[in-house]
């Protein structure tokens, strides 16, 4: 994609997802994304410093890649958003009381402002398609790629990131990612691991605390017992 051009600074750009309890679909009609979308344009205004970079509404979760520009925001901008969602959502389907609808808390990593940053970006933007829900990934009109097609951003969702978007975005996007890419992409949303070079990622990893992101998963093996 050629180096990439710096437009802007500021802290660091995380991919949030979350997804539905027990994978269950919660967005089940058109308008159930478009509501959503509505939220998230809501939450946006809630906390004025976030900007939203790119997102993907799947049937039973999504991603949203955000670039807050203070400590503390993330963490609003996600409770306002599913808290929101969550109570509009049972009052529309008469679901209070019957359950949670998200899995819970959203997870988030941080992403490094190079490549790393256009793969999360492309990674996030390729879902539908994918999923196989559409044979090109602008076609599926509940994302951020779709919306970058439209001549008005009538809700305003999207800013400008810290790197420029090639001029090929959209046939970037529509190529596979390779396996490694996906793979390491994976564990990071399984881990809430921080996604960029290994040094980057260690020092992120001490400053921000994250070292159980690092650990090997599952149980520590039992020591041989004595004979």
């Amino acid at each position: 994609m050629g180096r990439p051009r710096r437009v802007a600074l500021g802290g660091y750009v995380y991919h949030v997802l979350n997804r539905g309890n027990g994978r269950m679909p919660i967005f089940q009609k058109g308008g159930d994304y478009d509501a959503f979308e509505r939220v998230l344009a809501e939450a946006l205004e809630h906390v004025p410093g976030m900007r939203m970079l790119a997102y993907c509404l799947m049937p039973n979760h999504w991603h949203l890649v955000l670039w807050p520009r203070r400590d503390g925001e993330l963490s609003d901008f996600g409770h306002y958003l599913t808290l929101t969602h969550t109570q509009r959502w049972h009052a529309h389907y008469h679901h209070v009381g019957t359950g949670h609808l998200y899995q819970g808390r959203f997870k988030s990593f941080p992403v490094e402002r190079d490549d790393h940053y256009f793969q999360v970006c492309r990674y996030v933007e390729r879902n539908a398609l994918r999923a196989r829900l559409v044979k090109k990934a602008q076609a599926w009109p509940w994302g951020s790629l779709w919306r970058r097609q439209q001549p008005e951003d009538e809700l305003q969702l999207l800013s400008e990131g810290p790197l420029a978007l090639p001029s090929n975005w959209v046939e970037e996007v529509n190529k596979p990612q390779t396996e490694a890419e996906l793979a390491a992409l994976r564990q990071s949303v399984q881990r809430g691991r921080p996604y960029g070079n290994e040094t980057w990622v260690d020092r992120v990893v001490r400053k921000l605390g994250l070292e159980s992101t690092m650990r090997p998963q599952g149980r520590p093996r039992k020591a041989p017992s004595s004979p």
